[in-house]
């Protein structure tokens, strides 16, 4: 039986990558080296001229312009929050220390943001909240509150542009550019987790990820033949990364005339514009309110959705190709499998070809994820009962071998 491998970021993580939410935006706030800094999404109200050191995050920021000036007594959130008019320290009025130029940029760093997929989410969220906003003017038009509706809706894509821009720049500078992204042997932990259903994967207790026994039987059909024939076990990798780690192994199981691998970039690659550009934004067609978005029937509303940003290439229509030939087996590696690609992966889930999906969770101490990825994973099943019968369970899982690629000197 074929394996369909869906790639998430937690795979970058485990491989020691700094592609981390935390590692992006900490990234941006230590490039700050004074409070002359002015960009695209901040600035300083105050120009002090302070010179930072060793600033990770927006608290560093605080605690250096609380050091500068001892007189102002700022808290670590009034430093980088807007305040009311009647905040006074000492002398000199002070509404703004640090203000945003960018809107959506301001509420993923003042919100509890801890994964990609999280502001994807606060993206819809402001999306809806927008939609959903009532004029408070009564002596303005219909027409008029929509067209304000549609200029909010505009400022909002253009400040998530901003951001896609901001993280791809990151990705290529301090990750692509600055790891080596070749194959060693520490990293055999990993491919080992890749190799296909097979006599020579040596899986222990592989048929017990199956609850149909047609499949148990098929597989070990499939043993049979093996042992008198060469068969060619197929794996298809769906990377949701933008990063090239996955192709490291596909490049070295490909060297064996027993394996074929294919890699699917389904939400693009860096640097590739004209042909599989960076896809972030909102997948969940699902959702009840998405049919609203719809109906109005403007297509600036639907500008940040991945379903459209799908039909830019073929890489959708292959994916779906691989789904409709034969039966497979979904691992699931370092993927929240989070709402915001809710479409995408019930389109794999519940397809009858899908006949089990084995997850390998974080695990850090006792804490493990487990639990948290089945069920993010039942909210891409209409059907729970289908879902029940396709999950592996825990004793039959493992945790996702942590390993760390080499940076360039």
């Amino acid at each position: 039986m074929n394996r369909l491998v869906i790639i998430g970021n937690g795979f970058d993580l485990a491989h020691d990558l700094p592609t981390s939410y935390k590692d992006f935006i900490d990234d941006y706030w230590s490039s700050i080296k004074s409070s002359k800094h002015n960009d695209d999404f901040i600035y300083f109200v105050d120009t002090l001229n302070v010179v930072f050191e060793e600033i990770k995050g927006l608290n560093c920021i605080a605690k250096c312009l609380m050091q500068f000036d001892e007189k102002i007594k700022f808290s670590e959130a009034e430093i980088y929050t807007e305040y009311g008019n009647n905040f006074r320290t000492g002398q000199y009025p002070r509404r703004h220390i640090l203000n945003y130029k960018n809107s959506f940029f301001k509420a993923i760093n003042q919100k509890n943001v801890q994964n990609w997929v999280d502001i994807e989410n606060e993206y819809y969220r402001q999306l809806k909240k927008i939609i959903n906003s009532k004029c408070l003017d009564v002596s303005k038009s219909i027409e008029y509150w929509q067209n304000e509706q549609k200029i909010q809706v505009q400022e909002l894509n253009k400040e998530f542009e901003y951001v896609k821009i901001l993280l791809g720049k990151y990705l290529k500078d301090k990750v692509k550019d600055a790891y080596i992204f070749n194959y060693h042997s520490s990293l055999k932990s990993i491919y080992d987790v890749l190799k296909p259903i097979s006599l020579t994967s040596n899986e222990h207790d592989v048929l017990k990820e199956f609850n149909n026994s047609e499949d148990v039987e098929e597989i070990k059909d499939h043993f049979e033949k093996e042992k008198k024939e060469e068969l060619v076990n197929k794996i298809y990798f769906l990377n949701f990364n933008y990063t090239p780690t996955v192709k490291i192994y596909s490049d070295i199981l490909n060297t064996s005339e027993r394996i074929e691998t294919k890699v699917n970039y389904i939400h693009g690659e860096l640097e590739n514009v004209s042909d599989n550009k960076v896809n972030f934004g909102f997948g969940d067609e699902m959702d009840e309110d998405y049919k609203e978005i719809e109906n109005l029937d403007d297509n600036e509303y639907l500008k940040n959705f991945k379903s459209f940003q799908y039909l830019q290439n073929s890489n959708y229509n292959d994916l779906l190709s691989y789904v409709e030939s034969e039966k497979f087996q979904v691992i699931i590696l370092g993927h929240s499998c989070g709402l915001s690609d809710r479409t995408l992966l019930n389109t794999i889930f519940e397809h009858e070809n899908c006949r089990s999906i084995k997850v390998f969770y974080y695990k850090n101490g006792e804490y493990d994820n487990y639990t948290d990825m089945v069920q993010n994973i039942s909210r891409h099943f209409n059907d729970k009962k289908i879902m029940r019968s396709k999950i592996v369970s825990k004793p039959f899982c493992k945790p996702m071998p942590q390993i760390q690629l080499p940076k360039k000197e």
